[in-house]
């Protein structure tokens, strides 16, 4: 069977060019004589491999030398917990904006710690733009503030960082890091589950200011205090070892593509040509404002469930898959990460032509 576009909203497709690598490298990685997944953590051969994939991270992200690179487990949820419990350390309180499902997951878990201010929602339109943000309403106190900076069953993200000021700016990443350029030193964390542009699920990537490590709060578990692991070099247990191999080899490739800024440029084509054609439509349309619009997640829909299920079943026998949109929204999703390449969306753009004038 030939490959299929994979629109799939995580795990997602994966540059055919790294897996490519890692298959000729799976039985024998360098002249270890073995694969990565078979090696010791603690061997030189592995810590080259991380040590490197840090390295490229830094450079096509342009990590400031005063922030930490951690590679973690236990997905962005984890992080849901470990933030509150490293950063309630002063007034205990936090600002969170509310824009989706993953938001409320994590202002859910942080009012386990402290005290959490939603400052702006965007629940009352299920979610379907970015709130704006008033800055008087910012807590000048808060130890942090909280944002996801792209919603993936939503299709929406963040055109404009909030002005935190001298307040920490969060950024739960998962779904749009490496897909456009950000000024890391704008945030005082970055995290993002691996699965969605930069390797398979099973890996976690902390971006953090050094001055914000060293701080957790007493009852914070040692596996939950970035301080045991900044000080460890991602290596106080055994890391998710296979997994941050191949997030190195998507890095190379993003590096190799021109760096994030070139990988945007793509990611802007992409997106135009799904959204140019569901603005002419006049049977599939968006569902997001068009000011919020993510690079990454296009969900769209006929207005016909019947219809958009028939779509669903047809588009897959064409080698497109993993188009049905989430449970909580309906219709159709198209998740266009960094690995689905121009052909892809031209394809599911063509069918969606033909299925249009077949379904007048």
């Amino acid at each position: 069977m030939n490959r299929v576009y994979n629109f799939s909203a995580g795990p997602s497709m994966l540059p055919e060019a790294v897996l490519k690598q890692a298959q000729q490298e799976m039985l024998n990685y360098g002249d270890s004589g073995m694969s990565v997944m078979e090696m010791s953590h603690r061997s030189s051969v592995y810590q080259g491999i991380i040590d490197s994939a840090e390295q490229i991270l830094r450079d096509i992200m342009q990590i400031p030398d005063n922030y930490k690179v951690l590679f973690l487990q236990g997905g962005a949820s984890t992080q849901f917990a470990m933030i509150p419990l490293n950063l309630f350390n002063g007034s205990k309180r936090a600002d969170y904006v509310n824009t989706g499902a993953w938001s409320k997951k994590a202002i859910k878990e942080a009012a386990r710690y402290g005290a959490v201010n939603v400052i702006a929602s965007s629940e009352d339109t299920t979610f379907n733009y970015i709130p704006t943000l008033d800055k008087d309403t910012f807590d000048k106190e808060a130890d942090y503030f909280h944002i996801t900076t792209n919603n993936t069953i939503y299709g929406t993200r963040y055109t404009e960082l909030p002005d935190t000021a001298e307040v920490p700016l969060v950024g739960d990443m998962s779904s749009n890091i490496l897909s456009e350029v950000y000024d890391v030193s704008k945030f005082g964390i970055i995290y993002a589950g691996a699965q969605k542009n930069m390797g398979p699920s099973g890996v976690t990537v902390v971006i953090i200011k050094e001055d914000l490590i060293g701080k957790a709060m007493p009852q914070t578990p040692t596996m939950l205090d970035y301080k045991m692991h900044a000080e460890n070099g991602s290596m106080f247990n055994t890391p998710p070892t296979y997994a941050i191999y191949i997030c190195k080899l998507v890095y190379e490739w993003v590096k190799n593509l021109g760096g994030v800024a070139a990988m945007q440029k793509i990611n802007e084509e992409k997106a135009n040509l799904l959204y140019d054609f569901l603005d002419a439509s006049t049977l599939f349309k968006g569902t997001v404002v068009k000011k919020d619009r993510s690079l990454m997640n296009i969900p769209f829909v006929t207005g016909d469930k019947e219809l958009d299920a028939i779509f669903v079943k047809e588009v897959q026998k064409q080698g497109m898959v993993n188009l049905k949109g989430h449970r909580s929204v309906g219709g159709m999703r198209a998740s266009i990460y960094n690995a689905m390449p121009v052909e892809g969306v031209q394809a599911l753009v063509d069918f969606m032509k033909k299925f249009e004038v077949d379904h007048k």
